[in-house]
């Protein structure tokens, strides 16, 4: 069985998810990214808003419209991030947990909803995103041979905007960019 025929088997396996494609390293302050759906579409672009004093991003729809904004909290303890809904009210915050000795974690504590941990191999690109111990999505550098490139694998039946919110947060906190 060639590596062809072991991804369609795989995406077989995965029906109803969908994976979307980032980019390493992806942002400087000032910089647009779009994020791709699985069928190479623009499925929504972060913009990172130049000349704000704090680190700010915006996830937007491809229309252009807000869908939240990512920004960083100054004098914090931790490392922490805000994410808001386009109207200003705070949606999650990201923080870093203390560091285990093996993988990085973090927490992100939903207004309204049921808290999410981020937990694995978070340099590499290779963590999950759960709640209560269910998987919501996947992150991987393994299901795309471009460089630089890894996967947001959102699980069915779930909205994909706050994963991949959580993923940029988390893609920002750890590589130093800006």
């Amino acid at each position: 069985m060639g590596l062809r025929d072991r991804r369609k088997e795989r995406r077989d396996d995965r029906r109803g998810v969908t994976t979307y494609q980032m980019r390493e390293k992806l942002f400087s302050i000032g910089d647009d990214y779009w994020i791709q759906d699985n069928a190479g579409n623009r499925a929504f672009k972060v913009n990172g808003k130049a000349l704000r004093i704090r680190e700010t991003l915006v996830l937007e729809d491809p229309s252009g419209r807000e869908l939240l904004k990512i920004q960083e909290r100054k004098l914090s303890i931790r490392d922490t991030m805000k994410i808001e809904d386009a109207d200003g009210n705070e949606v999650a915050t990201v923080k870093k947990a203390m560091i285990s000795p093996l993988r990085e974690r973090f927490k992100v504590e939903v207004n309204g909803g049921a808290d999410l941990e981020v937990q694995g191999n978070i340099v590499d690109h290779e963590y999950e995103i759960s709640r209560d111990g269910t998987k919501v999505a996947e992150v991987s550098k393994k299901w795309f041979r471009v460089a630089d490139s890894y996967g947001v694998e959102i699980e069915s039946g779930e909205d994909p905007v706050l994963p991949l919110a959580i993923t940029v947060v988390v893609d920002s906190m750890t590589h130093d960019v800006g």
